[in-house]
């Protein structure tokens, strides 16, 4: 009889059914093989000590692990396959989202695609040996459930990147030391080749710092602009420590943005405006349509470009990024 996730969630014997199956060595999921320099990786020993100070030691290297989608696409990028992945990874139209970065969602399982979901009964069936998400708060893995994480880390070891206070230089490498660790090797072609890429644009980058562009971070809702802060989001910390002058807003309690009614969108000056791209935000058609909005010089001037939030840690989707910025704020200029 099929169990509904919250009845499985209430039900504590059928968890550890659930649980003894996968001990037992149970059929798991049906889920991709892990590529080669996993399976060689397999026999070693793993320890790893994530950013809550957590550490995780096993007989074994993980194979079977489980990631939420921006850590699947960096660790994908790595040359590390995960078999499931949660979070934002299919659009409505059925296509990929980007947050998913180059993973090949046909050949993973994918356990909740949206916030607060995550089908607990199907990864106890995937057997995994490790599940690895973002953070933006200690202790909080970004899209595990409350509700289920008592019953999620019961399951299988958990480990946390945090992102907030570090830019995306220091996050790529810290997906990148935990991709070693699983097995990844750094040296291949397809990384050393994306990562001189990407410091090239950085350098370029760095150097359009002399040109003195007031930048504004927004993302729109129906409701309100919300402007960013340059020091928390690894992305716009980034811009920031690379030496471009953005708008630092009154932020919140929580520290990461301000929120303006449309109405007052114009709070800020700014010689280019940086949005937020990604498909829960507002997109620039919308946006345009709110006149305060439309009627900002940087927008009025078209100094108005694409800012991929939650762009994947890994050197391939950041070189194509920061190439994409440099070329558009070459193009920019200071307004009077």
């Amino acid at each position: 009889m099929s169990v509904s996730r919250r009845g499985f969630l209430a039900a504590a014997t059928g968890l550890g059914a659930l649980l003894a199956l996968a001990a037992c060595g149970g059929e798991p999921a049906s889920a991709p093989a892990a590529n080669a320099a996993q399976t060689s990786a397999a026999a070693t020993p793993f320890s790893y000590t994530d950013d809550r100070g957590k550490k995780i030691d096993l007989p074994k290297t993980p194979a079977r692990i489980v990631a939420q989608v921006g850590s699947a696409a960096a660790l994908w990028d790595f040359g590390v396959r995960p078999i499931a992945v949660f979070g934002p990874h299919k659009l409505e139209n059925g296509k990929t989202d980007p947050q998913v970065g180059n993973v090949d969602i046909t050949k993973v399982q994918g356990l909740g695609n949206v916030w607060d979901e995550f089908n607990v009964e199907q990864y106890i069936g995937l057997q995994p040996e490790l599940l690895v998400s973002s953070m933006y708060l200690k202790d909080d893995l970004w899209y595990v459930p409350a509700k289920s994480k008592d019953t999620i880390e019961k399951v299988a070891p958990t480990a946390g990147v945090m992102l907030t206070g570090r830019n995306a230089t220091e996050v790529i490498t810290k997906y990148g030391e935990l991709a070693a660790k699983l097995g990844a090797n750094l040296d291949a072609p397809e990384i050393t080749q994306a990562k001189t890429r990407y410091e090239a644009a950085l350098a370029e980058l760095e150097k359009l710092a002399a040109k003195g562009l007031k930048i504004e971070l927004v993302s729109g809702s129906p409701d309100a602009m919300y402007v960013s802060t340059p020091e928390m989001v690894p992305d716009f910390k980034l811009l920031s420590d690379a030496g471009l002058d953005i708008v630092k807003p009154k932020v919140d309690a929580q520290g990461y943005f301000e929120s303006l009614s449309w109405e007052n969108a114009d709070k800020y000056e700014a010689d280019v405006v940086l949005f937020d791209s990604r498909t829960q935000a507002l997109g620039l058609e919308e946006m345009m349509k709110k006149p305060t909005f439309a009627k900002l010089p940087a927008v009025a001037k078209g100094q108005v470009y694409p800012m991929w939030v939650e762009t994947p840690y890994s050197y391939q989707k950041w070189a194509d990024q920061l190439e994409e910025l440099v070329a558009n704020l070459q193009k920019a200029s200071k307004l009077p």
